[in-house]
């Protein structure tokens, strides 16, 4: 699996992934998550542009998941990481997270955060296993950027599942 920047003509790509990747909530009761759209092009474009966006490719060099990035208080924040089903349980989503963990230390960060649903397996009990930890209210990890993008997550709907935010330290 080799992982690089994603091209512009990918995009509408990596809607695609988001859309597939959505689907499995189905069977969880969780529809509106997998009918919600994906990020739309111009946002991807901006990700993109500031080297914020990867692509993992398969043997044809084409797409199969994708990882965004931000950096929020000092540490590089998964804005979003969905892997195509067909690609999924083959360690794609834990390589664009670990080649996230390099480009971060790197840039002298010092952490990677994100925010998921709790209940899901393939989201916090999956982030668990690759060493992120849950962040209570009472910790000092837990920062007002992070705060932030859960209250715009609750403003979008997210909240109607519970939701955590996660922090994962680089060493």
């Amino acid at each position: 699996m080799r992982i690089r920047a994603a091209a512009p003509a990918e995009l509408p790509l990596l809607q695609d992934i988001e859309r597939a990747a959505g689907e499995p909530f189905r069977s969880l009761g969780m529809a509106a998550i997998a009918d919600d759209d994906p990020l739309p092009l111009d946002v991807l474009e901006t990700y993109r542009h500031a080297g914020r966006a990867w692509v993992a490719v398969d043997a044809a060099d084409r797409p199969v998941a994708y990882l965004l990035a931000d950096t929020v208080d000092g540490s590089a924040h998964i804005e979003q990481v969905s892997v195509h089903p067909d690609a999924a349980r083959r360690g794609v989503g834990r390589a664009l997270i670990e080649h996230l963990a390099a480009a971060a230390r790197g840039q002298g960060l010092t952490a990677l955060t994100l925010t998921t649903f709790s209940e899901v397996p393939w989201n916090a009990p999956y982030y668990t296993r690759l060493g992120f930890r849950p962040l209570t209210a009472a910790d000092p990890a837990l920062t007002a950027g992070l705060l932030a993008i859960s209250r715009a997550e609750a403003a979008h709907g997210l909240s109607a599942w519970p939701r955590i935010c996660m922090r994962r330290d680089l060493r």
